[in-house]
């Protein structure tokens, strides 16, 4: 394969898995506040997010295998698994090896989660948020375009909405859940009918009425 092609694979599947993993972030921090609508459920979104996860986990292996293949800089398989042995960057590339395994960790676990401790497995799944910020710093160190004007604006962004998000699980953590769905029309109540009016006694023939004052 084309030395560019894999170079430039690399690169865009580094952004856009930075770009999942964000988004995989978010919607682990808001998931626990039940956030729902008409047109998207909360199940849907608990699905969504497993989804995003399963597509992140791809693309972070195409990354890995483009970068290793790729023979501009010397980084090998083992150097996307082991921290701080590659000969290129080993800091930045060692933040990258402790991410991925963290994601493979959490992998393995969940597919095993049915097997092990719950306890446990919560515990695993906790340094999904952990990764994510070892991974911003990798890509932020080892980055060709991360340093530059877009690399830093996608950045920024990333950033920005995982601190917003913390902070509405912050204030939101002791409310009802967030349903966006428009509310229920009142049931219709059935219409009142008018008192019928009193039927006049029957008189004989011959019989009047007493005058009323």
């Amino acid at each position: 394969m084309d030395g560019q092609v894999l170079w430039f694979a690399a690169r865009s599947s580094g952004m856009v898995s930075l770009l999942l993993m964000t988004a995989t972030i978010l919607l682990g921090i808001l998931g626990p506040l039940r956030v729902g609508s008409a047109s998207w459920p909360r199940f849907a979104l608990a699905g969504l997010h497993r989804n995003i996860s399963l597509l992140t986990v791809v693309l972070l292996l195409v990354h890995v295998v483009t970068i290793a293949l790729d023979d501009y800089v010397p980084i090998t398989f083992a150097d996307a698994v082991v921290p701080f042995v590659s000969q290129y960057q080993p800091m930045w590339l060692g933040l990258g090896a402790i991410s991925f395994d963290l994601i493979l960790a959490l992998i393995v676990t969940s597919l095993l989660r049915s097997r092990i401790n719950l306890r446990l497995w919560k515990n695993i799944h906790w340094l999904a948020y952990l990764s994510w910020p070892i991974a911003l710093a990798h890509g932020i160190g080892v980055g060709t375009d991360s340093t530059g004007a877009v690399g830093l604006v996608i950045a920024g962004l990333c950033v920005a909405a995982v601190l917003f998000a913390v902070v509405v699980r912050i204030i939101k953590r002791d409310r009802p859940p967030i349903d966006f769905a428009p509310p229920k029309p009142a049931p219709a109540t059935k219409p009142v009918a008018a008192a019928r009016p009193a039927p006049e006694p029957v008189r004989r023939p011959g019989e009047f009425s007493a005058p009323t004052r």
